[in-house]
This record gives structure tokens, C-alpha cells and sequence, in this order.
């Protein structure tokens, strides 16, 4: 699938942004449109990494927030990524919509965000804004979870699933866009989301398997 198949599905601005650095989809892209990613529907991606996850995520939350119909959130496990997709974000939309980087003071509602239209934060930081009752949370549409598989992480699981817990009961119908690599068990947590599980193994690089010994490696078969 062609980045001008799904032309007249997206927003104008969208395209010509994307246009510049893409021409096709990944496998695992269209599979998510096939599946309803730009129809609203939640999904859980399930791929290898560097196969086109975080423009999924796109497509749903630039869309929306283009369309009107509400802020995205952009959550990712490390401060380090947050600055990092802040920043690859901010490029490829600047003076499309305005990107917000939001990982410090823990103890703030940080009322400026109001302004914005896509942020990117922490689970941690998250946490923080739902516990001061931050207003502009209910107009948040999309929420985009970068590293899901987290979840079952012994030290940010229970902050993480507590997160989307309470920004289910408060927006109800919030568009969840669940993105990994590695999900032990992807059918459960699809159910648990309320989403459409999407998988694929289409990876970039093929990945190879073998032993190194006295300078050589041998690859399995």
C-alpha cells in the first residue's frame, strides 16, 4: 500500500508532511489501517522493532488533533526517548501543530500544556497530571503508548496500567494505540485494551542467528 492510497482518508497537511519522507507503507501499517487506525478504532501493534510502529501511532493522533477532535498523548518509558521523539516530532511538524515535551517537575499540572496539541511525556509525569486533576486531560483523543509490553514490568507496570485505567473512565472514547516489539501475551492484553491486535514479523534488516567462534560466525540455517 502507497502513502496516496490512504490520500483522501487523511487530512491535508498530514499528507504533505509525510509525503516528503514517505511513499509506502509498511506491512504493518496497512494491516493497522486495514484494521481501523484512521476510523478511531484502538489497536495493540505487536511488531519487530524499526518497523514502522511510531507513524501508527501518528497517523491516529496527528488525524485526530487535525480533525478537531482532540489532543494526543505521546507516553514513553524513558526521559531520554521522551527528548528524542519530541524532537523528530517538532521537525516533521512544526508550523503544522504545536509539540509539547512535558518530563520535569513531577508536582505541577503544568497548565501551559493546555495550549498544545501533541505531548510527549513519561508514564511517571503522566501519572502526576491525572493525580492533580489536570483540566485539560479531558480533551486529550488519542493516547499513544510507546513500549506496552512495560506493563508487566515489576517498578512502571503498576503506574502505566493504572494510567490507562482512569484515562478510560475519563474520556470514553479515547482512540488507544498500544505499540511493541516484544508481548508475551498479545491476545490477552488486546482484550483488556478493548483493541484490535495487530501483528506482523516484517522487520527492515533480516535478522540472523548464529555462533561466534575464533573470529568467524557460523549462521544457522
Amino acid at each position: 500500500m502507497n502513502l496516496k492510497d490512504i490520500r483522501n482518508r487523511l487530512p491535508a497537511k498530514l499528507y504533505g508532511a509525510l509525503e516528503k519522507d514517505i511513499k509506502e507503507l509498511r506491512p504493518a501499517q496497512e494491516k493497522a489501517v486495514k484494521a481501523g487506525l484512521l476510523d478511531g478504532k484502538s489497536l495493540l501493534v505487536c511488531t519487530p522493532t524499526a518497523s514502522g510502529k511510531t507513524l501508527i501511532g501518528e497517523l491516529a493522533g496527528i488525524k485526530n488533533i487535525l480533525e478537531g477532535k482532540g489532543k494526543a498523548i505521546y507516553i514513553v518509558p524513558l526521559k531520554a526517548l521522551a527528548s528524542e521523539k519530541f524532537k523528530d516530532f517538532k521537525k516533521r511538524y512544526d508550523g503544522i501543530l504545536k509539540v509539547a515535551l512535558s518530563i520535569g517537575d513531577i508536582d505541577s499540572k503544568d497548565p501551559y500544556l493546555a495550549e498544545y496539541d501533541l505531548i510527549v511525556t513519561t508514564s511517571e509525569k503522566l501519572d502526576s497530571l491525572l493525580r492533580h486533576r489536570t483540566p485539560w486531560l479531558t480533551m486529550v483523543k488519542t493516547l499513544i503508548i510507546d513500549e506496552i509490553h512495560l506493563l508487566n514490568d515489576v517498578s512502571r507496570g503498576p503506574t502505566l496500567e493504572i494510567i490507562i485505567t482512569l484515562l478510560r473512565q475519563i474520556l470514553k472514547n479515547v482512540q488507544i494505540i498500544g505499540l511493541s516489539a516484544t508481548i508475551g501475551n498479545p491476545e490477552e492484553l488486546a482484550e483488556w485494551l478493548q483493541a484490535k491486535l495487530v501483528q506482523d514479523n516484517w522487520r527492515p534488516v533480516k535478522l540472523k542467528k548464529g555462533i561466534y567462534f575464533n573470529g568467524e560466525v557460523e549462521f544457522y540455517e
